[in-house]
């Protein structure tokens, strides 16, 4: 009678075990899951930065050609009236870089008379990774406007955008 006790104790505790191992198995399944999508998404960053080491020409004709995007934006709404800009940005910047300089980047002269701005600098302050980072100014007759760009090369947008202070960098600046 007792062996029979212990059996019986000894098979509800493997039960109980065997029981709670099978509960664990979806728990795992998403381990194994997110393991595996981790690790893709680390051999893709790898890659990327295999493909930036090895082939640096590639990478400067990347950023070059970032950069002519980057400079073809800034004339773009510097030279035209905010009223336009969400069909002449749409698809170089995202919503909120054009609602943005919809409201409070556009340049501080009247549309009626509006200078024309030229591009004379644009400077890369990050060209490593997928986000390359701009300092621009833009300069016209009455004004220099100087503001720091995010390029997402992945998207090939403007994803984010301020406008800085200029003050004394120009001789005709008023």
């Amino acid at each position: 009678m007792r062996n029979s006790r212990l059996m019986v104790f000894t098979s509800l505790v493997l039960a109980g075990s065997l029981l709670t191992q099978f509960n664990q198995i979806p728990n795992l399944d998403k381990q194994l899951v997110q393991a595996k999508a981790d690790l893709k998404q680390t051999k893709l960053s790898h890659k990327k930065s295999e493909t930036i080491v090895s082939s640096p020409q590639s990478q400067q004709d990347h950023v070059s050609d970032s950069t002519k995007i980057v400079t073809l934006f800034v004339k773009i709404f510097s030279n035209q009236p905010t009223s336009s800009y969400p069909d002449t940005l749409k698809g170089m910047a995202t919503e909120k870089v054009i609602n943005e300089l919809t409201q409070t980047f556009a340049p501080s002269v009247t549309f009626s008379d509006k200078a024309h701005y030229e591009v004379p600098i644009v400077a890369i302050r990050n060209a490593w990774g997928s986000d390359l980072e701009y300092l621009v100014i833009a300069k016209s007759d009455a004004q220099s406007v100087a503001y720091t760009i995010t390029y997402d090369t992945d998207e090939k947008l403007v994803t984010e955008m301020s406008r800085l202070s200029l003050k004394g960098a120009f001789d005709n600046e008023k």
